[in-house]
Protein backbone atom coordinates (compact mmCIF):
# COMPACT_ATOMS: atom_id res chain seq x y z
CA UNK A 1 0.00 0.00 0.00
CA UNK A 2 1.14 3.27 0.16
CA UNK A 3 3.38 5.51 2.21
CA UNK A 4 3.62 8.71 1.28
CA UNK A 5 2.64 7.68 -2.09
CA UNK A 6 5.10 4.79 -2.26
CA UNK A 7 3.98 1.19 -2.96
CA UNK A 8 5.61 -0.83 0.28
CA UNK A 9 4.78 -4.13 1.42
CA UNK A 10 5.01 -5.12 5.21
CA UNK A 11 6.66 -8.56 4.40
CA UNK A 12 9.63 -8.71 1.98
CA UNK A 13 11.98 -11.19 1.07
CA UNK A 14 15.01 -9.56 -0.45
CA UNK A 15 18.57 -10.71 -1.55
CA UNK A 16 18.76 -13.15 0.92
CA UNK A 17 16.83 -10.98 4.15
CA UNK A 18 13.31 -10.72 5.34
CA UNK A 19 12.35 -7.05 5.55
CA UNK A 20 9.58 -6.33 7.85
CA UNK A 21 7.98 -2.79 8.51
CA UNK A 22 8.70 -1.87 12.06
CA UNK A 23 5.14 -1.41 13.75
CA UNK A 24 5.48 -0.89 17.42
CA UNK A 25 7.31 2.29 16.01
CA UNK A 26 4.50 3.77 14.09
CA UNK A 27 3.12 5.73 13.56
CA UNK A 28 5.75 7.99 15.10
CA UNK A 29 8.68 6.72 12.90
CA UNK A 30 8.81 4.56 9.78
CA UNK A 31 11.88 1.84 9.93
CA UNK A 32 12.38 -1.51 8.26
CA UNK A 33 14.34 -4.20 10.22
CA UNK A 34 15.90 -6.30 8.33
CA UNK A 35 16.54 -10.43 9.80
CA UNK A 36 18.68 -12.82 8.30
CA UNK A 37 18.11 -15.73 10.52
CA UNK A 38 14.81 -17.95 11.53
CA UNK A 39 15.28 -17.13 15.43
CA UNK A 40 15.07 -13.11 14.33
CA UNK A 41 12.13 -13.97 12.59
CA UNK A 42 10.53 -15.81 15.68
CA UNK A 43 11.85 -13.00 18.17
CA UNK A 44 10.35 -10.20 15.72
CA UNK A 45 6.71 -12.22 15.53
CA UNK A 46 6.82 -12.76 19.09
CA UNK A 47 7.40 -9.07 19.96
CA UNK A 48 4.84 -8.10 17.05
CA UNK A 49 7.62 -6.19 15.00
CA UNK A 50 5.26 -8.25 12.62
CA UNK A 51 1.43 -9.26 13.60
CA UNK A 52 -1.80 -9.87 11.99
CA UNK A 53 -2.52 -13.39 10.86
CA UNK A 54 -1.25 -13.03 7.08
CA UNK A 55 1.77 -11.34 7.89
CA UNK A 56 2.50 -13.38 10.55
CA UNK A 57 1.91 -16.34 8.18
CA UNK A 58 4.42 -15.20 5.05
CA UNK A 59 6.95 -13.65 8.06
CA UNK A 60 7.21 -17.71 9.42
CA UNK A 61 7.27 -19.16 6.10
CA UNK A 62 10.49 -16.82 5.07
CA UNK A 63 11.66 -17.61 8.52
CA UNK A 64 11.91 -21.17 7.08
CA UNK A 65 13.43 -20.06 4.37
CA UNK A 66 16.16 -18.65 5.79
CA UNK A 67 16.60 -21.81 8.02
CA UNK A 68 17.09 -23.30 4.53
CA UNK A 69 19.62 -20.93 3.45
CA UNK A 70 21.67 -21.52 6.47
CA UNK A 71 21.98 -25.27 5.48
CA UNK A 72 19.78 -25.45 9.79
CA UNK A 73 17.16 -28.05 10.40
CA UNK A 74 14.02 -27.06 9.21
CA UNK A 75 12.28 -28.98 11.95
CA UNK A 76 13.72 -27.36 14.90
CA UNK A 77 13.10 -23.64 12.61
CA UNK A 78 9.28 -24.96 12.24
CA UNK A 79 9.32 -25.57 16.35
CA UNK A 80 10.79 -22.44 17.20
CA UNK A 81 8.38 -20.39 14.88
CA UNK A 82 5.24 -22.01 15.77
CA UNK A 83 5.96 -21.05 19.49
CA UNK A 84 5.70 -17.30 19.15
CA UNK A 85 2.21 -17.07 19.27
CA UNK A 86 -0.79 -19.71 19.35
CA UNK A 87 -3.64 -18.24 17.87
CA UNK A 88 -3.00 -16.79 14.84
CA UNK A 89 -4.19 -20.02 12.01
CA UNK A 90 -1.96 -18.35 9.67
CA UNK A 91 1.39 -18.80 11.43
CA UNK A 92 0.42 -22.68 11.77
CA UNK A 93 -0.45 -22.94 8.52
CA UNK A 94 2.41 -21.28 6.53
CA UNK A 95 4.90 -23.82 8.43
CA UNK A 96 3.51 -26.54 7.75
CA UNK A 97 2.86 -25.95 3.99
CA UNK A 98 7.40 -24.71 3.56
CA UNK A 99 8.21 -27.80 5.82
CA UNK A 100 5.87 -30.26 3.50
CA UNK A 101 7.49 -28.46 0.38
CA UNK A 102 10.79 -28.87 1.34
CA UNK A 103 10.14 -32.53 2.77
CA UNK A 104 9.28 -33.67 -0.71
CA UNK A 105 12.13 -31.81 -2.42
CA UNK A 106 10.48 -28.59 -2.91
CA UNK A 107 13.18 -25.31 -2.38
CA UNK A 108 11.54 -23.52 1.28
CA UNK A 109 12.18 -19.92 -0.30
CA UNK A 110 10.18 -20.69 -3.67
CA UNK A 111 7.17 -22.01 -1.43
CA UNK A 112 6.99 -18.94 0.81
CA UNK A 113 7.30 -16.78 -2.17
CA UNK A 114 4.32 -18.44 -3.20
CA UNK A 115 2.68 -18.23 0.07
CA UNK A 116 3.06 -14.54 0.10
CA UNK A 117 1.87 -13.63 -3.15
CA UNK A 118 -1.13 -15.68 -2.64
CA UNK A 119 -1.81 -13.11 0.39
CA UNK A 120 -1.27 -10.16 -1.80
CA UNK A 121 -4.18 -11.96 -4.59
CA UNK A 122 -6.81 -13.03 -1.42
CA UNK A 123 -6.84 -10.06 -0.52
CA UNK A 124 -7.17 -8.23 -3.53
CA UNK A 125 -10.02 -10.15 -3.90
CA UNK A 126 -11.24 -9.91 -0.59
CA UNK A 127 -11.31 -6.13 -1.59
CA UNK A 128 -13.58 -6.64 -5.11
CA UNK A 129 -15.64 -8.70 -3.44
CA UNK A 130 -16.75 -6.82 -0.21
CA UNK A 131 -16.19 -3.70 -1.45
CA UNK A 132 -19.93 -3.69 -2.93
CA UNK A 133 -21.14 -3.87 0.92
CA UNK A 134 -19.83 -0.41 1.10
CA UNK A 135 -22.61 2.25 -0.39
CA UNK A 136 -22.00 6.02 -0.72
CA UNK A 137 -22.27 8.06 2.39
CA UNK A 138 -21.69 5.20 4.97
CA UNK A 139 -20.21 5.64 7.85
CA UNK A 140 -18.03 2.30 8.98
CA UNK A 141 -16.34 1.30 11.94
CA UNK A 142 -13.37 -1.54 12.52
CA UNK A 143 -11.57 -2.76 15.24
CA UNK A 144 -7.46 -3.47 15.34
CA UNK A 145 -5.47 -3.38 12.51
CA UNK A 146 -6.62 -5.52 9.56
CA UNK A 147 -4.85 -3.52 7.40
CA UNK A 148 -1.86 -4.01 4.93
CA UNK A 149 0.49 -3.96 7.90
CA UNK A 150 -1.82 -6.97 9.47
CA UNK A 151 -0.92 -8.75 6.04
CA UNK A 152 1.70 -8.69 2.92
CA UNK A 153 -0.20 -5.92 1.03
CA UNK A 154 -4.24 -4.61 0.70
CA UNK A 155 -5.13 -6.04 4.20
CA UNK A 156 -8.53 -7.91 5.15
CA UNK A 157 -10.76 -5.44 6.74
CA UNK A 158 -9.72 -2.46 5.21
CA UNK A 159 -9.47 -4.31 1.25
CA UNK A 160 -13.04 -3.28 1.16
CA UNK A 161 -12.03 0.27 1.87
CA UNK A 162 -9.50 0.81 -0.02
CA UNK A 163 -11.52 -0.79 -3.40
CA UNK A 164 -14.42 1.46 -2.56
CA UNK A 165 -12.51 4.46 -2.15
CA UNK A 166 -10.35 3.54 -5.42
CA UNK A 167 -14.36 3.58 -7.17
CA UNK A 168 -14.56 6.76 -5.83
CA UNK A 169 -17.27 5.93 -3.14
CA UNK A 170 -17.07 8.19 -0.19
CA UNK A 171 -17.46 6.99 3.18
CA UNK A 172 -15.91 7.58 6.23
CA UNK A 173 -14.55 5.28 9.15
CA UNK A 174 -14.28 5.44 12.73
CA UNK A 175 -11.49 3.86 14.09
CA UNK A 176 -11.59 1.33 17.39
CA UNK A 177 -8.08 2.46 19.58
CA UNK A 178 -7.93 -1.45 20.64
CA UNK A 179 -6.07 -1.77 23.70
CA UNK A 180 -4.21 -2.22 24.85
CA UNK A 181 -1.31 -2.29 21.71
CA UNK A 182 -3.33 0.25 20.45
CA UNK A 183 -3.43 -0.96 17.18
CA UNK A 184 -6.60 1.33 16.11
CA UNK A 185 -5.20 4.72 16.66
CA UNK A 186 -1.59 3.51 15.11
CA UNK A 187 -1.96 1.59 12.77
CA UNK A 188 -5.34 1.60 11.34
CA UNK A 189 -5.44 5.41 11.42
CA UNK A 190 -1.71 5.68 9.84
CA UNK A 191 -2.71 3.36 7.29
CA UNK A 192 -6.55 4.99 6.40
CA UNK A 193 -4.38 8.76 6.40
CA UNK A 194 -2.16 7.57 3.70
CA UNK A 195 -5.35 6.31 1.75
CA UNK A 196 -6.74 9.64 1.91
CA UNK A 197 -9.70 7.78 3.44
CA UNK A 198 -11.64 9.96 6.60
CA UNK A 199 -11.62 8.93 9.17
CA UNK A 200 -11.70 9.47 13.00
CA UNK A 201 -10.15 7.55 15.83
CA UNK A 202 -12.86 6.88 19.02
CA UNK A 203 -12.05 4.48 22.37
CA UNK A 204 -12.68 1.14 22.43
CA UNK A 205 -15.46 1.53 24.76
CA UNK A 206 -17.46 4.80 22.48
CA UNK A 207 -18.43 1.96 19.20
CA UNK A 208 -21.41 1.32 21.38
CA UNK A 209 -22.36 4.71 21.67
CA UNK A 210 -21.90 5.69 17.84
CA UNK A 211 -24.15 2.58 17.01
CA UNK A 212 -26.80 3.35 19.31
CA UNK A 213 -26.52 6.65 17.86
CA UNK A 214 -26.97 5.53 14.52
CA UNK A 215 -23.33 6.82 13.55
CA UNK A 216 -22.08 3.32 11.99
CA UNK A 217 -23.70 1.28 9.32
CA UNK A 218 -21.42 -1.45 8.98
CA UNK A 219 -18.69 -3.45 10.20
CA UNK A 220 -15.72 -4.83 9.28
CA UNK A 221 -13.43 -6.84 11.11
CA UNK A 222 -10.27 -8.96 10.22
CA UNK A 223 -9.91 -13.01 11.96
CA UNK A 224 -6.84 -14.67 13.43
CA UNK A 225 -8.45 -17.61 13.04
CA UNK A 226 -11.73 -18.89 12.25
CA UNK A 227 -13.35 -22.26 13.63
CA UNK A 228 -14.59 -25.06 11.46
CA UNK A 229 -18.45 -23.75 12.88
CA UNK A 230 -17.53 -20.40 12.30
CA UNK A 231 -16.60 -18.84 15.09
CA UNK A 232 -14.31 -16.13 14.70
CA UNK A 233 -11.01 -15.32 17.15
CA UNK A 234 -9.71 -11.91 16.38
CA UNK A 235 -8.35 -9.22 18.79
CA UNK A 236 -10.03 -8.29 21.95
CA UNK A 237 -12.68 -6.64 22.73
CA UNK A 238 -14.37 -7.55 18.85
CA UNK A 239 -16.84 -9.47 20.83
CA UNK A 240 -17.95 -6.29 22.78
CA UNK A 241 -18.30 -5.01 19.50
CA UNK A 242 -19.91 -7.80 18.13
CA UNK A 243 -22.71 -8.11 20.75
CA UNK A 244 -23.25 -4.13 20.54
CA UNK A 245 -23.78 -4.35 16.84
CA UNK A 246 -26.08 -7.22 17.08
CA UNK A 247 -27.91 -5.17 19.70
CA UNK A 248 -28.71 -2.41 17.27
CA UNK A 249 -29.43 -4.00 14.58
CA UNK A 250 -25.67 -3.33 12.41
CA UNK A 251 -24.38 -6.19 9.71
CA UNK A 252 -21.07 -7.32 11.37
CA UNK A 253 -18.64 -8.73 8.81
CA UNK A 254 -15.24 -10.40 9.06
CA UNK A 255 -12.33 -10.56 6.34
CA UNK A 256 -10.01 -13.21 6.24
CA UNK A 257 -8.23 -14.94 3.43
CA UNK A 258 -8.90 -18.87 3.74
CA UNK A 259 -5.80 -19.58 5.04
CA UNK A 260 -6.95 -18.32 8.00
CA UNK A 261 -9.57 -21.17 8.19
CA UNK A 262 -8.63 -24.10 10.36
CA UNK A 263 -10.41 -27.41 9.41
CA UNK A 264 -9.18 -29.16 12.77
CA UNK A 265 -10.81 -26.47 15.04
CA UNK A 266 -14.14 -27.57 15.82
CA UNK A 267 -15.45 -24.63 17.67
CA UNK A 268 -14.28 -21.25 19.31
CA UNK A 269 -13.86 -22.83 22.79
CA UNK A 270 -11.13 -25.20 20.80
CA UNK A 271 -8.86 -22.08 19.78
CA UNK A 272 -6.26 -21.18 21.90
CA UNK A 273 -5.54 -17.92 23.09
CA UNK A 274 -2.86 -16.00 24.06
CA UNK A 275 -2.72 -13.89 27.13
CA UNK A 276 0.67 -11.64 26.92
CA UNK A 277 2.68 -9.44 29.33
CA UNK A 278 0.42 -7.85 31.48
CA UNK A 279 2.82 -4.56 31.67
CA UNK A 280 1.10 -3.77 27.71
CA UNK A 281 -2.09 -3.03 29.83
CA UNK A 282 -0.30 -1.42 33.49
CA UNK A 283 1.60 0.77 30.91
CA UNK A 284 1.58 3.32 27.46
CA UNK A 285 4.03 3.16 24.67
CA UNK A 286 4.23 6.23 22.63
CA UNK A 287 6.13 8.82 21.71
CA UNK A 288 6.47 11.73 24.01
CA UNK A 289 4.91 15.06 22.66
CA UNK A 290 7.66 17.29 23.76
CA UNK A 291 11.01 15.09 22.38
CA UNK A 292 9.51 13.11 19.80
CA UNK A 293 11.13 9.98 22.19
CA UNK A 294 9.58 6.61 22.38
CA UNK A 295 8.88 5.59 25.81
CA UNK A 296 5.87 3.82 28.00
CA UNK A 297 4.07 5.47 30.80
CA UNK A 298 2.44 3.14 33.58
CA UNK A 299 -0.70 4.12 34.22
CA UNK A 300 -2.00 1.31 36.75
CA UNK A 301 -0.24 1.18 40.06
CA UNK A 302 2.52 -1.53 40.11
CA UNK A 303 1.09 -3.09 42.93
CA UNK A 304 -1.91 -4.33 40.92
CA UNK A 305 -2.43 -7.96 38.86
CA UNK A 306 -3.30 -7.67 35.14
CA UNK A 307 -5.14 -9.85 32.95
CA UNK A 308 -4.20 -9.82 29.42
CA UNK A 309 -5.67 -11.91 27.08
CA UNK A 310 -5.19 -11.39 23.19
CA UNK A 311 -7.88 -12.38 21.53
CA UNK A 312 -11.85 -13.22 21.74
CA UNK A 313 -13.87 -15.17 20.71
CA UNK A 314 -17.01 -13.50 18.48
CA UNK A 315 -19.55 -16.63 18.09
CA UNK A 316 -20.36 -17.67 14.77
CA UNK A 317 -23.96 -16.58 15.21
CA UNK A 318 -23.46 -12.87 15.65
CA UNK A 319 -21.47 -12.68 12.77
CA UNK A 320 -23.39 -11.45 9.55
CA UNK A 321 -20.62 -13.33 6.64
CA UNK A 322 -17.09 -13.68 6.29
CA UNK A 323 -15.82 -12.39 3.03
CA UNK A 324 -12.96 -14.61 1.86
CA UNK A 325 -11.38 -14.47 -1.56
CA UNK A 326 -14.02 -16.83 -2.82
CA UNK A 327 -16.81 -15.10 -1.65
CA UNK A 328 -18.81 -13.83 1.32
CA UNK A 329 -20.20 -17.00 2.81
CA UNK A 330 -22.57 -17.21 6.28
CA UNK A 331 -20.53 -18.44 9.46
CA UNK A 332 -22.04 -21.90 9.46
CA UNK A 333 -20.86 -22.88 5.53
CA UNK A 334 -17.52 -21.25 5.66
CA UNK A 335 -15.92 -24.90 5.26
CA UNK A 336 -17.51 -24.67 1.79
CA UNK A 337 -14.75 -21.94 1.24
CA UNK A 338 -11.95 -24.58 1.82
CA UNK A 339 -13.62 -26.96 -1.39
CA UNK A 340 -14.72 -24.27 -3.48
Amino acid sequence: MLIDGEHRRTVEFIDGKLLLINQPLLPHRFEVAVYSGFREVADAIRTMVVRGAPAIGAAAAFGMALAELAGEDLDEAARTLRATRPTAQDLFYAVERVGTAAANGGSAIEEARDIAEEYVAACIEIGRIGAVLIENGMRLNTHCNAGWLATVDWGTATAPMYAAKRAGREFTVLVDETRPRCQGSRLTAFELGHEGIPHAVIADNAAGHFMARREIDLVIVGSDRIAANGDVANKIGTYTSALAARANGIPFYVAAPTATIDPNCLAGRDIPIEERDGEEVACMFGADTVTGEMRAVRVAPSSSPVRNPAFDVTPADLVTGIITEKGIYLPGSIMEALGD
